[in-house]
């Protein structure tokens, strides 16, 4: 697959999932997400999908500090509705990394261990866009994504969709949108607040 170079440049997200291991996907049960991973599942790179990103990024490492995230083993809740501007989207986007799901993912081995259902909630009353639980612990961390305090991904977009919109402005969108979407990850310590 091709894809932008910067993409590259972008920190993975490491994590250890046990099931992974017990399966025999590898010997130690650890994995990384790479950006391009997370394109590659979205179907698209944009503003939303650099924004979840960078809230698991930050916010699992806020939540375990030196210690390795362990997939599976953490409470995603999201303040929005699903269908609530592009929440459905960030959902997605962090239950591939975190592994959590509302009642549709792993129910686990017979045991119940392993399960990933009920990990995952839409309307969470939270203060913070996203919430990230430890279930060993119960320590939280709360996480906002502010994009507008750098760029404004509606106004690149209308720019090449406004009826009106010049033929050099459509052509370049491509081009435009995902330097905006680089800007993103550069600018990550101005769009992404740590709510303790």
């Amino acid at each position: 697959m091709k894809y932008l170079s910067f993409f590259d440049d972008i920190e993975k997200i490491v994590l250890y999932d046990d099931l992974s291991k017990f399966l025999g996907v590898n010997d130690d049960g650890i994995l990384d997400f790479s950006y391009a991973d997370i394109v590659k599942s979205a179907g698209h790179s944009c503003g939303t999908v650099a924004g979840a990103y960078l809230m698991a990024l930050h916010g699992l490492k806020a939540l375990y500090g030196e210690d390795m995230p362990q997939r599976g083993e953490i409470k995603v809740e999201l303040k929005k509705s699903p269908t609530d501007e592009n929440t459905g989207v960030v959902g997605c986007v962090l239950s591939n990394i975190t592994g959590a799901t509302t009642n549709y993912g792993f129910g686990g081995i017979p045991t119940g261990k392993y399960n990933r259902r009920d990990l995952l909630f839409y309307e969470a009353d939270i203060e913070s866009d996203v919430r990230f639980t430890r279930i060993d612990t119960g320590k939280s961390i709360g996480v906002n994504y502010r994009p507008k305090r750098i760029v404004n991904p509606m106004e690149i977009l209308m720019s090449a969709i406004k009826p009106d919109a010049k033929e050099e402005d459509i052509r370049s969108f491509p081009v435009r949108f995902q330097a905006m979407v680089k800007t993103v990850f550069e600018n990550a310590d101005k769009v992404i607040d740590i709510v303790e």
